[in-house]
């Protein structure tokens, strides 16, 4: 059973919170655009601009769960899993999927997931479980592509600054360890404005030739918007020139799994022992053919898709969980497969949702569930 946070006792800053304003802070953190295309996070039911009552937080938003949100006067649920993947074509109570999303709708409560969303940050799911193991020099394990775009502008030379200030506190001009980072280069603008505009310099009908800078600064996908719009409003233009363009680099900080070394080598079997006393359960694994692990990939839940980078990563040991029987083979002695069960993997992904929310929220005080979803027993 998760460890209990004690019942919220709301004061007035956290009563009178929307739910919009929770899901914002979660947002900032795991942006919606970084989910799998599979997957379902967000705002499942509710009203979004409804006041929080209460805050309850889970990895499974079952039927259990939402009757105790009723019991404790919660009207938010934060899941880790959506409750619906796909489409539900009929709401008549037949399954625990409808039972549980009809549940929500008749007592007004919100259902929020964040999954696969968590999942793809450095600071999510995978980056809680190196943390328990005390794994440290963490890595993404596969970063993602496809996620950063370089903007180029032009502005005038005495705005320069001002430009540069307002598209870093937007989110732009992060890579890796270092922030505010842009090129510049100066050179000369032309225009010439119509008898419809308002000319920032220069006359009505005559070609005007502007000493610019051209500036250019790396954005992820999530910033776009926030990024351009602080680029419209620190501009001095009334047309501001701006090209978009897609890069192929990957975003180090996001994408899935994650490796980190131990200081000292860890004897094998002892470090399985470790791994069963910190995630409980049971752990499946191949055959032990190192004395010692260094070296620890790892994925929160279902993470034999990373296999091939896990090896290649250097990593001796490989945990995750819902590895397939013929998946194991596929180790070909490369590195021991540690499988721990896909509920184990992620248990403590509840707490790292709390405490963020806690650090985030001032006088936050929401609850994790005391009910356990997994659907696996052991004998």
């Amino acid at each position: 059973m998760p460890p209990n946070v004690q019942n919220p006792t709301f004061d007035a800053s956290y009563r009178n919170m929307k739910i919009q304003e929770i899901i914002s802070v979660l947002e900032k953190w795991a942006a919606p655009s970084l989910q799998e295309s599979y997957d379902n996070s967000g705002l499942i039911t509710g009203n979004n601009q409804q006041e929080c009552t209460g805050t309850l937080i889970c990895l499974d938003s079952t039927e259990a769960v939402v009757q105790e949100a009723i019991q404790k006067g919660c009207n938010l649920i934060i899941a880790h899993h959506p409750i619906v993947f796909s489409g539900l074509k009929r709401l008549t109570g037949a399954t625990y999927i409808e039972r549980t999303i009809i549940l929500a709708i008749q007592n007004n409560i919100a259902i929020y997931a964040i999954h696969t969303n968590l999942d793809n940050i450095h600071t999510g799911v995978s980056m809680e479980m190196a943390n328990r193991l005390g794994l440290s020099n963490l890595q993404i394990l596969q970063p993602k592509k496809g996620l950063l775009h370089k903007l180029i502008t032009f502005v005038p030379e005495a705005y320069s600054a001002k430009v540069s200030q307002a598209l870093f506190e937007a989110g732009a001009g992060n890579i890796g360890n270092y922030d505010e980072c842009s090129f510049q280069t100066a050179g000369t603008g032309t225009f010439r404005a119509n008898e419809s505009a308002n000319p920032f310099s220069g006359q009505i009908g005559i070609r005007n030739n502007e000493a610019e800078i051209r500036l250019e600064v790396i954005v992820p996908t999530w910033q776009q918007n926030a990024v351009l719009q602080a680029l419209k409003s620190s501009h001095p233009y009334e047309e501001v020139a701006y090209d978009w363009i897609s890069l192929e680099n990957s975003l180090q900080s996001t994408g899935s799994g994650m490796m980190g070394e131990f200081q000292e080598p860890i004897n094998t079997l002892e470090l399985l022992k470790r791994i069963k006393e910190v995630f409980g359960g049971v752990v499946r694994y191949t055959t032990i053919n190192k004395e010692t692990i260094k070296r620890v990939a790892l994925c929160g839940g279902s993470g034999s898709f990373l296999l091939k980078d896990a090896i290649r990563s250097g990593a001796e040991l490989f945990l995750s969980a819902d590895f397939k029987y013929h998946q194991f083979f596929d180790s070909e002695d490369k590195i021991i497969i540690a499988d721990i069960g896909h509920f184990e993997s992620e248990q403590f992904t509840m707490e790292l949702i709390h405490r963020y929310l806690n650090q985030n929220i001032s006088n936050f005080a929401g609850c994790l569930t005391t009910i356990s979803t997994n659907p696996i027993h052991y004998l």
